[in-house]
């Protein structure tokens, strides 16, 4: 299979000591639908459902880069991991300590605010299921003590194969939407052409696009991850770039069919989606009465199923990441291996456990209390931070000696991360700019 990020691939580069060539086979396929399904949350699908309603099929191929831009970010931090040996942490302390500075303060400030997210994400559809059971406070918190029961005690191995059926879940349920709304395929044909809408603010709108549907700090998870299943070494670079692409191409059925839904259902009717999470549940309502209660149910279960794989999600893979920055921020520590999360040993460690119930408890004051105002604006500006750190300092960890020479960064792969390096650069800005500061002071 052809290396989309132009990096070198069979021409007998060094393999890791002890490490031998696995073939690229579906039998491995793991750690892609993880990240695939957590990073595509209900957001992401209101976020492509109102580009379908206002835009058609126009931002089509922007939904399209977006994957792509996706997969050029994964495969790089999957790379760093199978090629050094090192976890992504380990690389990044290696640029300085600013690094650690910043994702300290990140890791603490969003998963604070995000647990109360995912709660709520998680409860919409089980109450719009489950009507007059419970207040939607009470069936956030019932996700995420079920959430925090399940990481607490399983490993990845079983993790894994949960997650695998929630996108199966996921997967009949977006595709059954977008082929019974009967979507027009001239109309999507045209959609892969590069064409911005003749709307203000366009070409910031189709940036969003390209850069907000799957992804976020699951990207940088991607590596842990691999490593949990046992890939360890360069032995496993093919398996892990077929594993990535899965994830991917899986990310843009979902986005694909949530536009076509968008176009066909709500742009044809010229009906405006509210914006968050909330959007999906007034979707429910209005496939209800187009296409009968049993659309409307099967839907919320696939929404269900979108939400609650974001939650368990990051319960796993951003409690990972916490620990390798807790073990490695150690005076004098070893750098962290790979061999260390394959282990499994981490996933029973106090600091995974740690966060695991920092992302459980604290948020629930904020499904009561609302988001505290000032504390939201720093999320929103940390949350539009991070994803140009990761595509820069993976830029440079890529093409230095931190990685062995056969292993660095090709002309395609360099041109990607800058080219994700200034769109999130760019959403950055614009997020901060965003923000209403007069207010914070």
């Amino acid at each position: 299979m052809t290396d989309t990020t132009g990096n070198t691939q069979d021409t007998g580069a060094p393999l890791a000591p002890g490490s031998r060539p696995r073939k690229s086979s579906w039998k491995y396929i793991g750690p892609g639908i993880v990240v695939a399904a957590t990073g595509v949350g209900a957001g992401d699908l209101v976020a492509t459902l109102i580009a379908g309603s206002n835009f058609g099929y126009t931002l089509l191929w922007a939904a399209i880069v977006g994957c792509l831009v996706k997969i050029s970010l994964a495969e790089a931090a999957g790379r760093w991991h199978l090629a050094t040996g090192r976890t992504l942490f380990d690389g990044w302390a290696s640029l300085g300590r600013w690094t650690t500075y910043f994702f300290g303060v990140y890791v603490v400030v969003w998963g604070f605010v995000y647990g109360a997210a995912a709660m709520s994400s998680s409860a919409l559809p089980l109450q719009a299921l489950f009507p007059g059971v419970m207040d939607l406070e009470w069936w956030g918190i019932a996700c995420a003590l079920v959430g925090l029961v399940f990481v607490w005690f399983n490993q990845y191995a079983v993790f894994e194969k949960v997650m695998t059926v929630l996108v199966g879940v996921m997967f009949v349920v977006t595709v059954y939407l977008a082929v019974r709304v009967v979507p027009n395929l001239g109309d999507a044909f045209a959609g892969l052409l590069p064409v911005l809408p003749d709307e203000k603010d366009s070409i910031l709108n189709t940036l969003g696009l390209i850069g907000g549907v799957g992804g976020t700090i699951t990207l940088a998870a991607y590596g842990y991850w691999v490593n949990a299943k046992g890939w360890t070494n360069t032995g496993w670079m093919k398996v892990m770039r077929l594993d990535n692409r899965v994830a991917y191409l899986t990310t843009g059925v979902f986005v694909i069919a949530m536009l076509v839904v968008g176009a066909e259902l709500l742009h044809s009717a010229n009906i405006a989606l509210a914006g968050g999470d909330r959007g999906l549940v007034q979707l429910g309502d209005i496939l209800e009465e187009e296409y009968g209660t049993a659309t409307a149910t099967f839907f919320l279960i696939g929404f269900f199923a979108t939400s609650f794989t974001s939650l368990i999600g990051v319960w796993h893979g951003v409690s990972l990441m916490f620990t390798d920055f807790v073990t490695r921020g150690r005076k004098r520590a070893a750098p962290s291996r790979g061999e260390e999360i394959a282990s499994g040993a981490r996933e029973k460690s106090w600091p995974f456990r740690a966060y695991l119930l920092w992302l459980t408890f604290p948020p629930m004051i904020l499904l009561f209390a609302g988001q505290p105002f000032r504390l939201v604006i720093v999320y929103g500006v940390l949350g539009a931070a991070f994803m140009p750190f990761l595509a820069l300092t993976l830029i440079r960890l890529l093409n230095s000696d931190r990685t062995p020479r056969d292993w660095r960064n090709g002309i395609l792969s360099n041109v990607m991360l800058a080219l994700a390096g200034l769109l999130f650069l760019i959403l950055c800005v614009k997020q901060i700019w965003d923000q209403p500061w007069s207010e914070f002071f």
